[in-house]
């Protein structure tokens, strides 16, 4: 599995329609055969910062990702609505297929 973590410091004047201006690509990337989950968050310490979080079920998965017209189209629109250079952590997981469940933490009973 290649994981992927991106923080996206967006220009203020765009951070309320944010997750607009990317929910084209955000579909699009969800229905790619090789995309095991693409979720945003919206940064708790700073209001102008989204998170990224992204898996791909393999290297050729992931190329697949980038060459397609639905990436490209959104590196453009999105240059023009961040305030900074993206930062990323992008890795291979071997033996893993998506979420696993944690295991020092369950639910309780009230």
């Amino acid at each position: 599995m290649i994981f992927i973590t991106v923080k996206f410091t967006v220009r203020p004047e765009r951070s309320a329609d944010w997750l607009d201006l990317v929910d084209d690509f955000t579909r699009a990337t969800r229905e790619e055969p090789g995309n095991i989950f693409f979720e945003w968050s919206r940064s708790v310490d700073n209001p102008h910062q989204f998170v990224l979080v992204e898996a791909f079920r393999d290297g050729g998965a992931g190329r697949e990702h980038v060459e397609s017209a639905h990436f490209k189209a959104a590196m453009e629109t999105m240059s023009y609505a961040i305030a900074s250079t993206p930062e990323i952590v992008s890795t291979e997981i071997p033996g893993m297929d998506g979420w696993g469940e944690m295991g020092e933490v369950s639910p309780r009973e009230a």
